[in-house]
């Protein structure tokens, strides 16, 4: 278990789990409570809200919450109810599309995926799917890999998240395991 405080925040025990994360509570809380409603929500991070499709007014209410990206699973042909890179743009919001399909799982994807979460900083992030399931298995190698969680804490985020696919957790499984330190060429 890992406790962390930065300057400005306190230590925040996940409902998830207990694992310890620094928290600024306001800025998450209402962004967090802006996704009431979408299928799986779940505030796994401090600036990491995951879940499934959002609606135009949950999207709105992000961006009045302080939603800075969005990090969209689906590919752009699957229905609907909301044209997200179009709406986004209109608030000022950034938006990310990186598609993940079963039989197509890499790790380019999954890389893709991580910059973006590593690369978020302090900006909140709204990362979905459609029901959760895909945004489970993208994290299992962003919680092992760059918050060190122990691979069951990581599969156990996963499911909790939305992870309900054997094949998508395989391909976070696999990944985290061949580019964890020490795991060879």
């Amino acid at each position: 278990m890992r406790s962390e405080r930065g300057p400005g925040s306190q230590l925040y025990v996940s409902p998830l789990t207990s694992y310890l994360l620094p928290l600024t509570f306001h800025p998450m809380s209402r962004a967090f409570q802006a996704l009431s409603g979408v299928a799986n929500a779940c505030q796994i991070l401090p600036n990491v809200i995951s879940g499934g499709q959002p609606t135009a007014d949950q999207l709105k209410a992000l961006k009045a919450a302080g939603g800075d990206i969005v990090l969209d699973l689906r590919d752009p042909m699957e229905p609907r109810p909301v044209d997200e890179p179009t709406l986004l743009r209109e608030l000022g919001m950034e938006y990310v599309n990186i598609p993940v399909k079963a039989g197509a799982l890499n790790d380019a994807t999954l890389e893709r995926i991580l910059a973006v979460l590593r690369s978020a900083g302090d900006r909140t992030v709204f990362f979905h799917c459609g029901s959760g399931s895909r945004v489970g298995a993208a994290l299992i190698p962003h919680f092992i890999l760059d918050l060190g969680m122990e691979e069951q804490d990581a599969i156990d985020q996963a499911m909790r998240v939305g992870l309900r696919n054997a094949e998508y957790l395989e391909w976070g499984l696999d990944y985290a395991r061949r580019n964890q330190p020490g795991s060879g060429p």
